[in-house]
């Protein structure tokens, strides 16, 4: 029954990094980390360690890539935080997709509010869109390795 729980909050958590409404790496972490006090082997607490140290990699890595690439491309950070504002009031309008309209849509006004150029604000959207996925692939990457190193465990009997 525990696997089957810490499993299903492994999917969850798995699902909260492509529609960021939940801590999805953070919440596949707790969920691994209960798995070894529960099971308390060593190779239980060996499995949460380099679980630890795959999602911890994702979510620094989509920081950086996301971080990295706006600055780049001259994107300020509150076009940003009023792109994520506007997600997270569409994910209350319009339920679950709302966060994926309304972020480009909010990140898109506050470009053209601050450049006045509508081809200009259009580029930094898509700049900062395309870093934002890519961030989101990367820690969707490391989490799903993680989730594969938990399963090789439960599986062979940890």
């Amino acid at each position: 029954m525990l696997q089957l729980l810490v499993g299903l909050a492994i999917l969850i958590g798995l699902v909260g990094i492509v529609i960021p409404v939940l801590p999805g790496s953070i919440l596949i972490g707790l969920a691994v980390l209960v798995w070894a006090v529960v099971t308390g082997t060593p190779a239980a607490w060996l499995v949460f360690a380099i679980c630890a140290v795959l999602l911890a990699s994702g979510a620094t890595i989509t920081v950086i890539i996301t971080t990295k690439h706006t600055r780049a491309a001259g994107v300020p950070q509150r076009s940003l935080v009023v792109a994520g504002l506007a997600g997270i009031v569409g994910f209350f309008v319009v339920p679950v997709i709302g966060l994926l309209l309304f972020f480009p849509a909010g990140l898109y006004v506050a470009e053209y509010l601050r450049q006045r150029d509508g081809a200009l604000a259009w580029s930094s959207t898509k700049v900062a869109l395309r870093a934002t996925g890519i961030g989101i692939l990367s820690e969707l990457g490391l989490a799903l390795l993680a989730a594969a190193v938990w399963l090789v465990a439960v599986l062979s009997g940890v």
